[in-house]
Formats: C-alpha cells, structure tokens, sequence
C-alpha cells in the first residue's frame, strides 16, 4: 500500500517556523487505526492527521499524536484545511468533522494563511496545589500569578492555564516529565500546562509543555490559544475580549504566532484562531 503525504508548518512566519504537521490527505482503502497510530509514531511530529473523507458540506479528520488519537487540535486543524483547499479539494470556507465536533475553518491559500471557530469553551475546576504546578514547570510559587485560577479550559481538548508573573520566569521555565504527567492527569486530563505571560494589550508569550514526554514542549498549540483567548477575556486581560497575538516556538528554535480573536457571545465567548500555513514538502509511505 502507498500512503502519499504533505508537510507544512502551521503558525508559522516563515518556512521552519511554527508547528510540523503531516497530513494524508487521502486515506486509501484498508488503511485501519493502529497503522494511522504507526505512522504517526513514525513521522514523529506532534500530530499526523488522516482524511477519509470530503464530501460537499465539509470533510473528516483523524488526528494522531505519537501516543494517542485526540478529538480536536488547533495546528492539525488549520494545516489540513490549508492543504485540502490548496489541492482543491475544498472550498475557501469548510467545515471539519472531528471526534470534538463540527470545526468551521476557512482559508486563504494565496495569502497562506487560514482559520478556525472553535467550539464553546468550557472551564474545569480550579487547581488548588499550585506548589504542585509550579514544580512541574520548574518554577518557584512565587513566579505564579498570584490572583488568578490555575484552571483547565477546553475548547475541544482542555488544557491547564498557568499564568506566569513575567517573560523572565517564563523563560526560565523547564518541563518536568514525571510532575507534567502528574499535574495534567489530576486536572481534568488535561492535555498540557500552557503557561502564559501577558506582555503588553494584544501581546502574549506562551509556552505549552505536554503530558508526554514524546511531545515535551510544543512550539505552537491552537487547541490551547482558544482557551488562553477564553480565560484572558474572562478575566479582562490583555486586552481582551479583542485580538491578541500569542508568541510561542521561540524556546524550541520554532517561531510561532497564533492570532485570537474572542467576542462576547449571549451564551458566552466566540473564539477565532488564525495563523500561517506554509507547504514544506511531500512523500508517501511504502507499506
């Protein structure tokens, strides 16, 4: 069987830049779940995604991480929906059917750039041992935000909101594998720490360590820039509700920017994430 694939970068600048993502775009015919496991495993990127089918209201999605299979993640989102409509497959504007639900995403293939409307967030209970988070980060308490919850926030896969005092200690921080794992399974499984400092309005540094140590730190998370647009609009941070820009990757040699956008809704927050898409290269797998 031979399973061709592309390469992009996703909230990326530049080509090197963002998130590595690999997309099959065309899942041929007997190619079942613990080979897509296999592959993914084999490319080693954070996330492999598989498209079994388009059809004319939307197309679907299989996201594997080196691990597991998510329900929903930001840069396996945009980078499929950027190479579908590239290869025409898809329109400007989509809808991606995953295991979370129903993703609207639209794209701009000559501007290289493309969007998504995350589904309604939804926040977990607060995390109380903060000596426990801090630990894991390898922080003090004290580079904390004292004042602000450390709480999950999904929209589509929940991710552990840390909110760091300064871009110092942010950049000082340093991921605990065995305290990560530990800290992200007592918080409502959450798939990360996503510890954030506020800069400026509009301006936000980020950095997303995983619960496995395959992934470690992520240079750009789109699932977990959602819920950052969430909870700083919630709390009337940086700016929001409104637009910010959040800077991560740097830390990793990968510059990334994912812009959100978080609108007061009658139930709620309506959350936009946008970024760079950029067509790094293609192949197939022989098997």
């Amino acid at each position: 069987m031979r399973v061709p694939f592309r390469l992009v970068d996703v909230f990326a600048d530049e080509p090197f830049g963002g998130n590595q993502l690999c997309v099959v775009p065309d899942v041929p015919d007997g190619l079942d779940d613990a080979t897509m496991q296999d592959l993914a495993r084999e490319i080693g990127f954070s996330e492999t995604t598989f498209v079994p089918t388009v059809r004319s209201d939307g197309y679907d999605i299989r996201i594997f991480t080196p691990e597991v299979e998510l329900p929903f993640a930001g840069h396996p989102t945009l980078g499929t929906a950027f190479t579908l409509a590239r290869e025409g497959r898809i329109g400007a504007e989509s809808v991606q059917h995953c295991l979370a639900g129903d993703i609207p995403v639209r794209v701009d293939v000559d501007g290289g750039r493309a969007s998504m409307r995350q589904l309604p967030p939804s926040f977990g209970r607060e995390v109380e041992d903060r000596a426990a988070i801090a630990a894991a980060a390898g922080l003090e308490v004290g580079d904390l935000v004292d004042g602000l919850p450390i709480v999950p926030v999904s929209t589509g896969i929940p991710h552990l909101m840390v909110p760091v005092g300064d871009d110092g200690a942010l950049r000082r921080a340093s991921r605990n594998d065995r305290l990560c794992a530990q800290v992200c399974t007592n918080a409502d499984d959450a798939e990360s720490l996503y510890l954030f400092a506020v800069r400026a309005p509009g301006d936000v540094r980020a950095r997303m360590f995983d619960r496995f140590p395959t992934i470690g730190e992520d240079p750009a998370t789109g699932s977990a820039a959602g819920p950052l647009g969430a909870f700083l609009a919630s709390h009337s941070l940086a700016g929001m509700p409104g637009r910010a820009t959040i800077s991560q990757g740097e830390q990793v040699g990968r510059p990334s920017f994912l812009n959100v956008h978080v609108v007061r809704d009658t139930d709620g927050w309506l959350i936009d994430v946008a970024g760079g898409v950029r067509p790094m290269g293609e192949g197939y797998f022989d098997l």
